[in-house]
């Protein structure tokens, strides 16, 4: 989990729970749990993602650009104290292939990172590298945290390919509000109960015994993306705060759109 750099495709799909029971025997088949799957049952991940006042990123991101990037705090734990061990993240999809930059620090370097671009008086130069190019992100966009995702994740790694990567994400929850690691893994379902997220991580093609596995199971590839249903659940939830604007009749918008003709 301290690798700095990932460059893949990522698949996503939504799956119920008696399809994840139907595709395991056939997925261990040909994959095997990583490393933290095996030794405790899955993990956890915590993030924060930073946009600005108006919710820019997101909103461009789900206009499905060519191009698009988001910046996320990551941590495996929930931080205890300002000394513990984060993830800075900046993750952009061109074209469809995705590339991440991750900066191993502190979450007290983090934090000052990101509000006031200070860089770590300790830093080798790969996390410098990753940090020059996230203070260029901060440059250009105006961010502060604006939403807290959760969840719990198995992974596989193929038997005989290491770079064909498969995850299960369950139990995703977000909030708005209390946007720090610290303060724990609560907020609100952003997926049923039953479902997983599936995703499906590889540099070059999905290989043909899982693309007939997804076939037969019928398990079909969704555009999802996390922080993209965390915006659209406070958008919705946040309808009943806006100011009620009138609801006009056809007759009434005519008479509105009809030039006054003096005689």
């Amino acid at each position: 989990m301290i690798t700095k750099t990932f460059k893949r495709f990522e698949n996503k799909y939504q799956l119920s729970a008696s399809q994840l029971k139907q595709l395991m025997p056939l997925l261990l088949t040909q994959m095997k749990p990583d490393d933290y799957t095996k030794k405790n049952d899955g993990y956890s991940i915590y993030n924060i993602y930073y946009d600005t006042e108006n919710y820019d990123i997101i909103r461009h991101s789900l206009a499905k650009p060519y191009y698009k990037e988001k910046l996320r705090l990551r941590s495996y734990t929930i931080p205890t104290s300002p000394d513990d061990q984060v993830f800075l993240e900046l993750k952009k999809k061109i074209g469809g292939v995705v590339n991440k930059r991750r900066a191993i620090l502190r979450l007290n370097e983090a934090s000052r990172f990101v509000s006031k671009l200070e860089y770590p008086k300790e830093l080798n130069t790969i996390n410098r590298l990753v940090l020059e190019e996230i203070e260029f992100f901060l440059k250009n966009h105006l961010v502060t945290p604006k939403t807290y995702i959760g969840y719990q994740r198995i992974a596989f790694v193929g038997k005989n390919d290491p770079e064909l990567r498969v995850t299960f994400d369950y139990n995703l929850k977000s909030r708005q509000h209390s946007l720090s690691l610290e303060k724990g893994d609560f907020g609100h379902s952003l997926i049923p109960a039953d479902h997983y997220l599936m995703e499906i991580k590889i540099l070059g093609a999905i290989p043909l015994w899982l693309t007939h596995a997804l076939t037969e199971l019928e398990i079909y590839s969704s555009s999802f993306s996390k922080y993209g249903k965390a915006y659209k659940d406070y958008r919705q939830q946040s309808i009943g705060k806006l100011i009620n604007l009138p609801i006009y009749t056809n007759d009434q918008i005519n008479s509105k759109l009809t030039p006054c003709v003096n005689n």
